[in-house]
């Protein structure tokens, strides 16, 4: 089978090999279709109207309708403020950062259309202080205000480099001079979020796509992808691969032919991981299901913001699994008992499985632990360090055999072969 990529968010510079500025941006695409649309007060049903047509749902992990969330804002009728979520938390994932540095006109003309839609008076981009993502940015927000097209006044916000940091109450919180942790909810951004407005939080790539939307129409958008996950979008694909990086491919695009798209496999391999760490592991044989929200839910799979990691079959997945389990416990906000006592005991219990200090009464209790966490968080990362360590129990439980003999499992001893910062 062949398999080709579908540039449309990367087409200009997979044609150009280099970073669009304004210039180039305006003459590739022109302004952003603001004119022709009648007052503000009719605004709003213009540009959520085609977003919802199209069928656009957020690629930041969630998958939340797009337009639902735009139309939950305006619906106030108060002035509102837009949020891009560029921070990427994900280790694994580098779609925002490559956007903010190769397309950053992009992001930020979806950014004005959906402020446009909802009434908001203020955009903030939020990304983490560090790499260049957040200079491009600045350069991309400088050349706007010099030509006159910043409307809304917009905003660079560097956030810490943490994993909750980038969930979108964290984000929140820390704009409105808190610290960058989850808060409890409701009430949600939508309803009530920076400086008390109506906010909408979307990642980077969905703001993008909003720009390109508004341009070509939703039967453009609709021309590639599935009929219930439309479009294209963003992956981040890197382990045990030729050519680790970011493509771009229809919604629906096996996590198989994502491998090859990145040049295939360059070792022979036994898992992948989808969604990142707080993802799920597949065996290979699951590695072909369709990346949309359907048939990954009936897998029992998580999709999350497009991240997809080859596992060698030379590595221990146990092992790898247990590391990430133990990072993900340091990343938490240590503001609820599921994090403050439920994940560190889960990476424990990994640990002895990797080194061999399993039995019987262990496997027990982390798979009670496992199943007991989800929906008691006050964020989402709980439930996804428990979906990931049920999901590798279920793919790499076979290999525990391995661990329990003299000697154990000399993978296990090896240095990681997954990093815990995209590009490391």
């Amino acid at each position: 089978m062949t398999v080709e990529p579908a540039p449309r968010l990367l087409a200009g510079y997979q044609a150009t090999g280099r970073a669009a500025d304004l210039r180039e941006h305006l003459s590739r695409y022109g302004p952003a279709p603001f004119s022709g649309h009648g007052s503000r007060a009719r605004a709003g049903a213009w540009p959520i109207g085609p977003v919802e047509e199209a069928g656009l749902t957020g690629r930041g992990g969630g998958g939340f309708p797009m337009a639902r969330k735009m139309r939950s804002v305006a619906a106030s009728g108060r002035p509102a403020v837009v949020v891009v979520n560029a921070a990427e938390g994900e280790p694994l994932s580098g779609k925002d950062r490559l956007l903010l540095t190769v397309a950053p006109h992009l992001v930020l003309d979806g950014a004005a259309l959906a402020a446009y839609a909802v009434g908001a008076r203020r955009i903030i981009v939020c990304v983490h202080g560090s790499g260049d993502a957040a200079a491009h940015l600045e350069t991309a927000v400088a050349e706007r205000a010099g030509a006159g097209l910043n409307a809304v006044p917009v905003e660079v916000r560097r956030i810490p480099g943490r994993y909750v940091a980038s969930e979108e109450t964290a984000l929140v919180n820390q704009i409105n001079g808190g610290a960058a942790k989850p808060t409890f909810t409701p009430p949600r951004p939508y309803e009530r979020g920076v400086g008390g407005l109506p906010t909408l939080v979307a990642n980077a790539e969905t703001y993008a796509h909003i720009a390109l939307i508004l341009r070509y129409g939703p039967a453009w958008f609709r021309a590639c992808g599935t009929a219930d996950a439309p479009g294209t979008a963003l992956f981040s694909v890197s382990g045990a691969v030729v050519r680790p990086g970011v493509v771009e491919a229809p919604l629906g695009t096996s996590a198989a032919d994502l491998l090859r798209l990145a040049g295939g496999p360059a070792d022979p391999l036994q898992a992948v991981l989808t969604g990142g760490y707080g993802g799920t592991w597949l065996t290979m044989r699951q590695a072909h299901t369709p990346t949309t929200p359907a048939a990954f839910a009936a897998a029992g799979a998580a999709l999350g913001p497009g991240i997809v990691v080859a596992l060698a079959a030379r590595a221990c997945g146990l092992a790898e699994s247990a590391r990430i389990l133990r990072w993900l416990a340091d990343q938490t906000a240590g503001q609820c008992g599921p994090c403050v006592f439920g994940l560190p005991a889960i990476a424990e219990d990994f640990a002895a499985l990797a080194a061999g200090r399993a039995g019987p009464a262990l496997h027990r209790r982390l798979r009670s632990r496992v199943a007991v966490i989800p929906g008691r968080g006050a964020c989402r990362h709980p439930d996804g360090a428990a979906r990931f360590a049920a999901s590798a129990l279920r793919v790499f439980g076979p290999h525990l055999d391995a661990h329990e003999r003299p000697g154990g499992c000399p993978p296990a001893r090896r240095p990681s072969l997954l990093p815990a910062r995209w590009g490391t």
